[in-house]
């Protein structure tokens, strides 16, 4: 796989993994007394520690014999498939419920530590469970390509933190998102995971 096809793969990945953050950033820089450079330092931070975990995860996976590795697609597969039985129950309602609740813990929290980096991050790494899940078996599919992928997130962090800013001022751009985000994330994770998945063929040779 070229460099832009591992860019586009990265975009596509990072945009299903954290769709959710862009409403949580609009609520930190919606509220006046969490400062912009805390909001960005925190976010970064806490995609940062994402992104290192789960590098650190695949490394370590690289004793595994070929073909092993790619059995991990089987994580975001099924991650894939709950959120698509989610869709047709109608869970999604429940977890914009739970999105809410940890952003209220994370207000508390602040409140308690006086931290307002720490509880950015605290939010990001505790709404990381779907980062988490695609990360490793991606980074362990393709350990060569951990950096280009790591310097691609660090950009659409940025960008992450320019979106959620502007939906504080413009609040009509982010009814697409939350109209089509939570539809499109259970395809964006079940084409992951089948992509990771097919380099298990060796297995059956």
């Amino acid at each position: 796989m070229d460099t832009l096809s591992l860019l586009g793969l990265a975009v596509a990945v990072f945009v299903s993994t954290n769709v959710d953050d862009i409403f949580l950033l609009s609520a930190f820089f919606a509220d006046g007394h969490v400062s912009p450079r805390s909001i960005v330092a925190g976010q970064f931070l806490g995609i940062g520690v994402l992104v290192a975990a789960s590098a650190l995860a695949a490394l370590a996976a690289l004793a595994v014999p070929e073909g092993w590795i790619a059995l991990l697609g089987l994580v975001p597969l099924g991650l894939g498939v709950r959120r698509l039985l989610d869709l047709r129950r109608g869970a999604e309602v429940e977890a914009r419920a739970e999105e809410t609740e940890v952003l209220a813990r994370e207000r508390q929290a602040r409140r308690t530590t006086g931290s307002q980096i720490l509880a950015v991050s605290g939010v990001t790494i505790a709404n990381g469970g779907d980062n988490l899940g695609v990360y490793i078996p991606l980074f362990a599919s393709r350990p060569a390509a951990i950096p280009v992928y790591a310097v691609a997130f660090a950009i659409l962090t940025a960008l992450w933190c320019a979106m959620g800013y502007l939906l504080v001022n413009n609040r009509w751009l982010g009814a697409p998102l939350r109209r089509w985000g939570h539809v499109l994330l259970p395809f964006v994770l079940i084409a992951l995971g089948l992509y990771i998945l097919s380099g298990a063929r060796v297995l059956v040779r």
